[in-house]
């Protein structure tokens, strides 16, 4: 865990005001975000806070000057508070937030009044932070929670879609489906590998024409093509709560996520974890973090070859025929983590979210007009940037038919049942 506490001159809620930011963080997971780094930001001046001394003077090493190391408990709500004495944003990234019993951080800025975002990927935890909207409203503070790349930027991306969609298509949105890549852990190691295990424990919540239904984890493999740089990846179901809030919040009746990473053995793993491991085991922290220490060399050193791309595409179907995609690739899932959690941070201090606790998609959350800025800033350094284009402008595999014209073939698979051999009915959202 670490803690940032920052200076900014450049970004700015209110004006001849400091605003000083905290950045609670896992060692290793985000590391220091490109966008408030001093040389981005050479007024920012950079704490950073935790248990761990050591892992702390090589964040401080890595930043260089204007920034020092302290001391900090984020399991303690009275050391947060302390610790948030004076700050205007703190940002919470110390997952994995699957099975987390308190939110602790977000309580204590509601405490000591200073303004929130997470990057939580968990959906219960979310609801939770939701759960505090009154009390952030009283404390009249902003606050997001999923203010990452995925969930986060993703959610942005499919409001931009649906927005798009509602002006200039004649039909409804009625599908949208989040789908995303990273390569092996993509350099974030334990925490990712933990954040992985804890969501294969849990069933997979997705809606089709509106009904709620339930899925069993890292089932309905499908091959997507995420374009350049990338290619065709499998992936996988998986619980994640944009899909729970791109319903509610957007109003579209079906939405699915899914993941997957490389090597392929990786996913061959996952999937047979969800069937040689009981849901109880991998909802268990200990356990899983055994898990964890056991198979971290290996998944380090696989690393090593695999890199850290990362890659989402988020798939929008209106019912008047008309297909919309946006697409995000970045070369280090590390960097581009770091861009999109430092871009809702800028964000919240510029002033874009109303008191409350909200998604990223939803406008009191990042207000429209602020969302063009966020995804520029959140998408720095990306090898391929898409919105708001027909599915066929990614496709690796164009077909000639003859005198220069190609057909870029796409399958949509819609409303099918399929049986596997293990004799579990998996539909296509």
């Amino acid at each position: 865990m670490i803690i940032l506490k920052a200076t900014l001159f450049n970004f700015l809620r209110r004006p001849a005001t400091r605003a000083f930011l905290y950045w609670v963080e896992r060692v290793g997971l985000v590391g220091p975000p490109p966008l408030l780094s001093p040389s981005s930001a050479p007024d920012l001046r950079i704490v950073i806070g935790g248990r761990n001394r050591e892992k702390g003077a090589a964040m401080v090493g890595q930043l260089g000057k204007n920034s020092e190391f302290t001391e900090v408990n984020i399991e303690n709500v009275d050391s947060l508070a302390a610790a948030l004495k004076d700050v205007d944003l703190v940002v919470h990234a110390a997952g994995p937030f699957q099975q987390a019993g308190k939110c602790t951080v977000l309580e204590a800025a509601i405490e000591t009044k200073t303004a929130y975002v997470d990057v939580c990927d968990d959906t219960s935890y979310a609801l939770r932070a939701k759960s505090f909207k009154d009390k952030a409203l009283a404390a009249n503070i902003p606050a997001i929670t999923t203010g990452g790349i995925y969930p986060g930027v993703s959610n942005v991306m499919a409001a931009e879609l649906v927005r798009a969609a509602n002006t200039e298509s004649k039909g409804k949105p009625e599908r949208l489906r989040f789908y995303y890549y990273t390569a092996g852990s993509g350099g974030a190691g334990p925490t990712i590998l933990a954040t992985s295990f804890l969501l294969l424990g849990e069933e997979v919540v997705a809606f089709n024409k509106g009904e709620k239904i339930k899925l069993k984890p890292y089932s309905g493999m499908l091959n997507i093509d995420f374009g350049k740089g990338i290619g065709k990846r499998d992936v996988y179901l998986l619980n994640l709560p944009e899909v729970r809030s791109a319903h509610d919040v957007l109003g579209i009746p079906t939405v699915s996520a899914r993941f997957g990473t490389a090597p392929f053995f990786w996913n061959w793993g996952m999937s047979a974890m969800t069937n040689l491991l009981s849901p109880e085991f991998l909802k268990d922290r200990t356990k899983v973090q055994q898990l964890v220490q056991l198979f971290d060399p290996l998944v380090r050193a696989v690393d090593g070859i695999a890199g850290e791309r990362v890659s989402m595409r988020v798939d929008l179907e209106c019912t008047d025929g008309r297909n919309t995609l946006g697409l995000f690739s970045h070369r280090k899932l590390s960097v581009s983590v770091g861009n999109a959690t430092a871009a809702f941070a800028l964000a919240v201090l510029e002033g874009s979210t109303q008191p409350g606790v909200w998604f990223p998609e939803e406008p009191e959350g990042i207000a429209i007009e602020a969302r063009e800025l966020l995804l520029n800033r959140a998408t720095e350094g990306t090898i391929n940037f898409i919105m708001n284009k027909p599915p066929w402008m990614v496709e690796t595999d164009p077909k000639e038919l003859g005198l220069g014209i190609f057909f870029f073939a796409t399958i949509h698979l819609k409303g099918i049942t399929i049986q596997d051999s293990g004799g579990g009915d998996y539909r296509f959202i």
